[in-house]
């Protein structure tokens, strides 16, 4: 297990949850929303201290995404339920993507709701997440209700240009680590264009507007270190810690990464 200086930012009451087996789904039945669907893996030894929602990457899905088995455990063994969210053909919608059709705001909204009447996951026990352009939608989902989260962890991906002005985002932004390489070709930090007419965001503006919303110090930024990575953390937002960690890698999301950026959002193993 790695150490982290920062462990836990967040004091967060995290007891058990009990669930009635009842109203489970699971991994290879989807649980069947209105306009869309995800999948819930749960702790086995019954210590569920919060749910850990996942936005895929560009071409996979929820059943895919319950193949990539080390994030899958790494969530687990933080006593978080592991969902994966279900893209529409692989991929999701929001302002200025390549990619229109669902209202992902109103979808995501169901998302919550159903796992709060299921499984009884409040606002204060959910975590949001995703990888390159699911990483994009969990920022959109933090952007326009952040307050029905407890904390973000994403990985090599951000605001689409036109980028939000921080007074189009909620002021209630959750605590957020997120994890960008500087080799990362498919989403690079500066973000590229995709064909004509779409054009990814640049990592450090994203998280300047973010930071903004949320009153961020930036008087108060620190280096810490996560996952052996030098971050850059500014402890003084309104809810708790932004932090930003650029690392030499490329585009991928890990499981030691993962771990660090629980930990330091307030959901120890």
């Amino acid at each position: 297990m790695r150490t982290c200086p920062l462990a836990p930012l967040l004091l967060i009451a995290v007891m058990p949850l009990t669930v009635s087996s009842a109203m489970l789904c699971g991994v290879q039945t989807a649980c069947t929303l209105k306009d869309g669907n995800y999948r819930i893996e749960l702790p086995q030894d019954g210590d569920i201290r919060g749910v850990f929602v996942y936005f895929h990457g560009f071409k996979s899905s929820a059943r895919l995404q319950m193949q990539q088995r080390s994030l899958v455990k790494m969530t687990l063994a933080h006593h978080l339920a592991y969902v994966a969210v279900d893209g529409i053909d692989g991929s999701w919608s929001f302002a200025h993507g390549p990619n229109q059709g669902r209202d992902e705001k109103a979808f995501i909204t169901n998302v919550f709701d159903d796992l709060r009447q299921r499984y009884g996951f409040t606002p204060d026990r959910t975590v949001i997440s995703g990888f390159s352009i699911g990483a994009s939608m969990a920022w959109y989902t933090a952007c326009q209700q952040g307050e029905k989260t407890a904390a973000m962890v994403t990985f090599s991906g951000v605001f689409w240009n036109p980028l939000p002005k921080p007074e189009d985002c909620v002021a209630d932004l959750p605590p957020m680590a997120h994890f960008h390489g500087t080799a990362d070709q498919t989403f690079p930090l500066a973000g590229r264009a995709i064909g004509t007419e779409f054009h990814q965001g640049d990592a450090l503006k994203s998280l300047a507007i973010l930071r903004e919303r949320a009153k961020c110090d930036m008087k108060a930024a620190k280096k810490v270190t996560l996952d052996s990575i030098e971050c850059d953390d500014v402890p003084d937002c309104i809810r708790g810690d932004s932090i930003m960690c650029i690392h030499n890698g490329g585009h991928e999301a890990r499981s030691d990464m993962l771990d660090a950026g629980l930990t330091a959002m307030g959901f120890p193993k």
